[in-house]
């Protein structure tokens, strides 16, 4: 048993009643193919793949879809509302995903200005207490505001999915100070969603003690994106290990690794 087979046996993600051997999750969208989606998906070990219901073929069997590559029996499916602007259109969407595919755990997300893709977070708070009173379950992207990340917890919503930075954008972990806040009072899942760029990002977001990392982009873009599927499945993993284990303190001054008493 190697250590990726070691954490997935005892220390899987629950989230709304799910569990999942896998803290990593990803899109599907800037891939070359679904084909392509597919392969990476494999590599990653993700059990939970996110999918825009605007930018995906589910349902036309005349052309290539994505169910055709990525088996919905084999792998959750989380519906997202990427591209709604207001909490009617984000609701009207996952309704739809619920009649086509029956999914009821979805991801929320209710943008605010095209330029930066920042969460409108008023309108955030609204359209998950529709959805949560309409039988959802509602994993949420939001800013990385302690105060309204505590907010959506305390509605309901299954799972808090702060920004690492802006969406797209491979910035990294902006604001690990919020992000820490947010895990230390979070009883609910904290899945840090937008913004990774690379594995260290990845590890870094781990290692502050979240429960998983979403990404789409920093593996879709890469050269190679099943090789950076497979480095960010390793990265996960090699950050949760460093949170369980306990970092070092950190020290001013130097520390012999070898006791320096007795020397001749």
């Amino acid at each position: 048993m190697d250590a990726s087979d070691a954490v997935k046996t005892n220390d899987p993600l629950v989230v709304a009643g799910r569990t999942l051997n896998s803290r990593l999750i990803i899109g599907t969208g800037k891939y070359q193919s679904y084909a392509q989606n597919a392969r990476a998906l494999e590599a990653s070990g993700a059990e939970m793949i996110t999918v825009a219901l605007r930018r995906v073929n589910l349902s036309d069997r005349s052309q290539d879809r994505l169910v055709d590559h990525i088996d919905p029996d084999k792998y959750v499916f989380l519906p997202n509302t990427a591209g709604c602007f207001t909490g009617e259109d984000a609701v009207r969407t996952l309704r739809l995903a619920r009649e086509a595919g029956g999914w009821n755990l979805v991801k929320l997300e209710v943008l605010s200005d095209p330029k930066h893709l920042y969460p409108d977070m008023a309108e955030t708070l609204r359209a998950a207490e529709m959805l949560i009173g309409d039988g959802f379950e509602v994993m949420v992207y939001c800013s990385d505001d302690p105060v309204y990340a505590k907010k959506l917890e305390e509605i309901g919503c299954c799972a808090i999915m702060p920004l690492g930075a802006p969406i797209g954008s491979g910035l990294g972990i902006q604001n690990p100070v919020n992000i820490r806040l947010i895990v230390e009072q979070s009883k609910v899942p904290v899945i840090v969603d937008a913004g990774v760029g690379t594995a260290s990002d990845a590890a870094v977001a781990m290692e502050l003690g979240c429960d998983g990392v979403l990404m789409n982009t920093a593996i879709a873009e890469a050269k190679d994106p099943v090789r950076m599927a497979r480095a960010m499945k390793h990265a996960v993993i090699a950050g949760r290990e460093a949170y369980l284990a306990g970092r070092m303190a950190k020290k001013r001054y130097a520390d012999p690794s070898s006791p320096l008493a007795g020397l001749i």
